[in-house]
């Protein structure tokens, strides 16, 4: 029955994808995320339906109507050059068929960024991509959430087998990052039936981020709380939210929860935490030794041999920046730092930005959140190995896209030039949009563009 729920879901979307390309987009940010096949157990488990949507996605842009440029920005300029990087480690790569297996699943994803990074050209289809992207994940939230409370924390809670979320450890991160964006849904419902069920869905996604007992969720968890406090405009009312909450939480997991926490301040004595101290000192090695890295998938046995302290102790990675270093390099590392801090500034310049303009505050709340979501992936990812996660790459282009815009809404666009804009966003009025996504967004011109 799942396995024809899904088929019937991807397929049905289809002939839309072909009419609104970025409807396409959508999907494939569904299916990347969620992994809804991977919950299957027939024919759809292993059916290439992120290969359809992403062929479809291409032919609908190829002969639509859409604006066929990329967007550029500095943040475009540095993912580029990023890939091309990791496309010259993977030539000199320590084990060349892993490391192409990889770079192959690495550029499809890339891919479509590019191509998301064509379509995105309006604040309705920014919130929307969002809105997916958190769903998507939240699906895992609001049932691990339960699972949490009803198991009284006493068990993991687990992702789906075979994708970037499968671990605990993996969908934990994942969870950290969704919290934030589905306080921002919340903030744009005004029906009090939703907004009720938003507020549930923050607070059970909360759950089960803790409920998956990993300690680099937590530390996620806490550095957004801190940002959160910091940002805010009343800062004893949310320091008395955030610690009725921390405190509930708290009071609610089991001794075998804490035990587990507490070995973050006992690292020394943890061999999970030894092993991979092992491994970054490995990455370390391995990369002042070579200029280009290993190359990808190089943290295996003859190169722990080599360059690892303890040879015999043989971990991934986990850690976003040993992953990074030992894979390709210092100049990778460089790269993929540079990325995610100028990303993080352009979120913050948009944020400003946009709360100066009347009819874009809520672009201001939705930027803020998504540097508390970039936040939980640089804290938490500081010991996961998830630097290919398209979930990170999808907020880089919610940024990219609302900062090219916001430029053009405030200094008008050059002559003749066009673009789709729609400063009320996917949810106009705090409600789904009736014929969306059947409605055809018009093209207009934005003021002072002549």
């Amino acid at each position: 029955m799942r396995d024809i729920l899904v088929t019937c879901a991807v397929f049905g979307v289809l002939p839309f994808v072909l009419r609104f390309p970025w409807v396409g987009i959508l999907l494939y940010t569904w299916l990347g995320l969620m992994n809804p096949h991977r919950l299957a157990y027939g024919f759809s488990l292993n059916f290439p339906f992120a290969m359809i949507v992403a062929l479809t996605t291409l032919f609908a842009l190829l002969f639509s109507k859409e604006i066929k440029k990329i967007i550029w920005s500095r943040e475009t300029y540095l993912l580029l050059l990023l890939i091309l990087w990791m496309c010259l480690t993977t030539t000199s790569a320590m084990y060349p068929a892993l490391a192409s297996l990889q770079l192959d699943k690495v550029l499809k994803i890339q891919l479509m960024i590019f191509v998301a990074l064509i379509l995105m050209r309006s604040f309705d289809r920014i919130e929307a991509l969002i809105w997916v992207a958190a769903a998507s994940i939240g699906f895992y939230g609001f049932k691990g959430g339960i699972f949490t409370i009803l198991r009284g924390g006493a068990y993991r809670v687990q992702g789906p087998d075979g994708t970037f979320i499968g671990g605990n450890n993996e969908i934990g991160l994942a969870l950290a990052m969704t919290v934030p964006l589905l306080y921002f849904m919340r903030t744009r419902c005004t029906n009090h039936l939703l907004k009720a069920f938003m507020t549930a869905w923050v607070v059970l996604t909360a759950f089960a981020a803790i409920g998956t007992q990993s300690r680099g969720a937590l530390l996620g968890m806490a550095a957004m709380s801190a940002f959160v406090w910091i940002n805010s405009r009343n800062k004893i009312v949310t320091a008395l939210v955030l610690g009725m909450t921390a405190y509930s939480i708290a009071n609610f997991m089991p001794q075998s929860w804490y035990d587990r926490m507490g070995t973050i301040e006992t690292h020394d004595q943890d061999k999970s935490a030894q092993g991979r101290i092992n491994a970054w000192w490995m990455a370390w090695n391995l990369s002042k030794d070579r200029f280009l890295g290993g190359g990808f998938d190089c943290f295996q046995v003859p190169t722990f041999a080599i360059y690892a302290p303890d040879p015999d102790d043989v971990h991934e990675a986990h850690s976003v920046i040993f992953e990074m270093l030992g894979e390709h390099g210092f100049v990778g590392l460089a790269l993929f730092l540079a990325l995610g801090i100028s990303t993080w500034l352009s979120a913050g310049w948009a944020a400003r930005r946009a709360r100066k303009i009347p009819d874009m505050v809520w672009v201001s709340d939705m930027m803020r959140m998504v540097q508390c979501s970039l936040i939980a992936y640089a804290t938490a990812g500081l010991f996961l190995g998830l630097s290919y996660f398209d979930y990170y790459y999808i907020l880089i282009i919610a940024v990219i896209a609302t900062t090219w815009l916001i430029r053009r809404r405030v200094a008008g666009l050059p002559e003749g030039e066009w673009a789709l804009t729609n400063p009320a966003g996917f949810m106009a009025g705090g409600r789904f949009p009736l014929r969306f996504p059947w409605k055809k967004p018009a093209l207009r011109k934005i003021p002072g563009s002549g």
